[in-house]
């Protein structure tokens, strides 16, 4: 793997590496995702899940939600890789998490993040980065302790918040209200890893990562682990790759048997374009040739690679606030004091290409296609969402830091 990944950085052969599996990868019908009751289920329209090996709910009317179950029978890992909840998907999302008998969520994403296109947000006309939803908030607040979701009958409630200064750990009861049972769900959130881009390191990536495993939450003995970004296949194909890959080398204890490239195709077979970016594939090599040498030493050389991972990641540090300090917006007028949630996303094209003229995911044209669907949502759609983050945000800075995870008091 060494010589691998070092001929792959000298001849700056990892763009011809990831066509190459882009090319290899097996192509699969996604019928289903298509129909037109499911349309506004889908947050893009060229990431759908595989018929063959997408979930279906249960105790829905519809049994469609955009996530596929990856089986890796070897590592004994399962996967569901999803998109970032649509505010009209939100309680299928828990549904799902409840009948799969997940016991974690991992989010990579944050629900606001960077869009394509820069927009003006104040009276003088001064561009700033504009801002796009990513994903749905699904989970309380600890303003709120504990949200409802009446479609699919489901309370979910925050228990606890570790807030580290890149990711934070929380945990949730979640509450079938129509039997009464409930469960505690962890939810590990990655709050600085940036869309199409990669985390700052490895052992940033590799920390949080443990600490995942140190739950338990990925073991047999639970459904599968829930692992999502904004579209579920860039980010949480790197988390998922990363993971599987070590956990064979561990088991076959001999790290140069394992294939990355082939495990990578093998986990296409089940979710379209994982891994988005040549910078992505990199990113997973990397993470996984340092996480070989951890997994290969004694007891106590681990304990103190897991501290140096600690002290690299800087994890006690102060936390990015989640939106950036932006001047005072311009006035905005509304019809109402309300906002309606929108029932799927906005200011997407009513035809998406299909067969051999559909953009492949990651592919340039794909991306290009991205950004231009969310340039389509409206201006001032996106300015009232930043005003009420600006809020949100100014509300937290003049709280003082908690050294101690929170508590909900109630």
């Amino acid at each position: 793997m060494d010589r691998e990944l070092n001929d792959a950085d000298s001849a700056e052969r990892w763009h011809n590496l990831y066509i190459e599996i882009r090319n290899q990868s097996h192509e699969c019908s996604y019928r289903v995702a298509k129909y037109p009751e499911n349309r506004n289920l889908n947050r893009y329209r060229d990431v759908s899940p595989y018929d063959h090996s997408r979930v279906k709910l249960k105790n829905s009317e519809n049994d469609y939600i955009n996530a596929s179950l990856i089986v890796m029978d070897e590592a004994q890992r399962s996967y569901i890789l999803t998109q970032g909840p649509l505010r009209n998907t939100c309680g299928h999302f828990w549904l799902m998490i409840w009948e799969q008998g997940t016991k974690a969520v991992i989010m990579l994403n944050r629900i606001m993040e960077k869009g394509s296109e820069e927009v003006s947000n104040n009276c003088s006309g001064e561009l700033h980065p504009a801002k796009a939803e990513k994903c749905a908030q699904y989970w309380p607040s600890s303003q709120e302790c504990e949200m409802s979701f009446q479609d699919t009958n489901f309370t979910v409630k925050l228990i606890s918040e570790d807030v580290k200064s890149y990711y934070t750990i929380r945990v949730l009861e979640l509450q079938n209200m129509a039997t009464g049972e409930s469960r505690e769900i962890y939810h590990f959130h990655y709050t600085t890893w940036p869309d199409f881009g990669v985390p700052e390191s490895p052992a940033s990536f590799l920390n949080f990562l443990f600490k995942v495993r140190e739950s338990g939450s990925l073991e047999t003995e639970y459904g599968p682990s829930v692992v999502h970004c904004s579209a579920g296949i860039g980010r949480s194909g790197t988390f998922s790759l990363v993971d599987t890959c070590l956990v064979l080398m561990e088991k076959r204890k001999d790290p140069s048997t394992v294939d990355i490239q082939k495990i990578l195709l093998d986990m296409r077979r089940y979710r379209m374009g994982l891994i988005q970016t040549p910078d992505q594939l990199r990113f997973s090599y990397m993470a996984v040739k340092e996480g070989s040498q951890y997994i290969t030493e004694d007891r106590s050389v681990q304990v103190s690679v897991q501290q140096q991972w600690q002290e690299l990641s800087k994890e006690d540090g102060e936390p990015e606030p989640e939106s950036p300090q932006l001047p005072p917006p311009c006035p905005v007028s509304r019809t109402n004091g309300s906002q309606e949630a929108p029932s799927g996303p906005a200011g997407r094209p009513e035809e998406w290409p299909t067969g051999k003229d559909a953009p492949q995911p990651g592919s340039a044209r794909s991306l290009r296609q991205r950004h231009r669907e969310e340039r389509r949502a409206g201006t001032t759609e996106r300015v009232q969402q930043i005003k009420q983050r600006l809020s949100d945000t100014e509300q937290r800075r003049k709280r003082p830091r908690r050294s101690d995870p929170w508590v909900c008091p109630y």
